[in-house]
């Protein structure tokens, strides 16, 4: 008996239709189809899968001479996996859009955070604001840590939110009757909102330097230019805030599909839009405070900000763009 006739066998004798066998097997109809009919045949892992989902042997499946089933013990012989069912995946898909925006935001805060610092201290130098240079320094660094500890608040809570679902994105795991169904739905119905966000997000960072040049082409005074730094600052934080959303609400769907970075042959630990964007920010902050109190050049220190955030625009745009390689 050929492997074809044997799939045929052991699918009707679970009483599984070809849709059913595909969704439990992450494929689709036309590729179960095409293995009853002996047109293609299932790689290695499909094998290895097929095994475990009839509880036959792998020999079984391959020698054609065999022609009784050879059962095994599945708790013996094959490594438990994980089931999630659709109440599961609907609640790791609500997590996921509640922790989302919260996310953006925390990553907002950290780009916004230098702000308040660099008004104040660019405006009690020209005199605009009546209190000394000191004070302002201070006060502004103070807001700086107050906002970037927020943020990290935030991104810890939510990391405790996901937590329970963190096997989704390291282990191999079977999905229940619906599931594969549902999130390709959701993600059909997600795709252009995925794209308009990506293509909003992309267009912010890069026009976010107009602020910033249009001010040195206006004026030379240092308020001005730091509020219009600041502007740009905004701006691509906000770029930075699509960016985000988006993506974890792509990359939760992908990893319910296993599809992506998060494919079977590809699970590992993916590397988090917030994390790297907490990270990032972080080292730019203490390069911008190492830079300005070692030099004691506040006034020209700020180009570290524009620069840094054309760099993390770039970043963004490459990371979305590799995270969507596989769409």
């Amino acid at each position: 008996m050929i492997l074809a006739d044997k799939i045929i066998e052991l699918r009707k004798k679970s009483g599984w239709s070809q849709e059913e066998l595909a969704e439990k097997m992450n494929v689709t109809r036309q590729s179960v189809s095409k293995w009853e009919s002996a047109q293609s045949t299932p790689d290695l892992g499909k094998i290895l899968q097929l095994s475990g989902l009839f509880g036959v042997s792998t020999d079984y499946l391959l020698k054609d001479e065999l022609g009784e089933a050879e059962y095994i013990n599945e708790a013996e012989e094959t490594p438990a996996v994980r089931r999630v069912s659709i109440e599961e995946a609907n609640e790791f898909l609500g997590v996921k859009e509640f922790t989302a925006k919260r996310i953006a935001f925390a990553t907002f805060l950290c780009i916004f955070s230098p702000v308040p610092l660099m008004v104040m201290a660019a405006g009690s130098e020209v005199g605009t604001f009546p209190f000394s240079e000191n004070f302002a320094g201070g006060f502004g660094l103070i807001t700086m840590f107050l906002l970037v500890a927020a943020a990290v608040a935030v991104f810890i809570s939510c990391g405790a939110k996901t937590a329970p679902f963190e096997y989704l994105e390291k282990q191999v795991f079977e999905t229940e009757y619906g599931v594969t169904g549902m999130v390709k739905e959701r993600q059909k119905q997600y795709r252009d909102t995925y794209t308009r966000c990506n293509v909003l997000g992309a267009c912010i960072c890069i026009l976010s330097v107009i602020p910033l040049f249009s001010g040195a082409f206006l004026t030379e005074n240092d308020l001005f230019m730091v509020c219009m730094l600041s502007v740009t600052m905004i701006l691509a934080g906000i770029g930075v805030v699509f960016f985000i959303t988006a993506g974890i609400h792509w990359a939760s769907m992908e990893k319910l599909l296993q599809e992506g970075d998060y494919s079977r042959q590809k699970k590992k630990k993916s590397n988090l839009t917030g994390a790297i964007s907490t990270v990032y920010w972080l080292i730019v902050v203490a390069g911008y405070l190492a830079v300005s109190f070692t030099a004691e050049d506040w006034n020209n220190s700020w180009i570290i900000w524009p620069v840094a955030a054309l760099i993390y625009a770039a970043i963004m745009v490459v990371c979305n763009a590799l995270s969507g390689k596989n769409q």
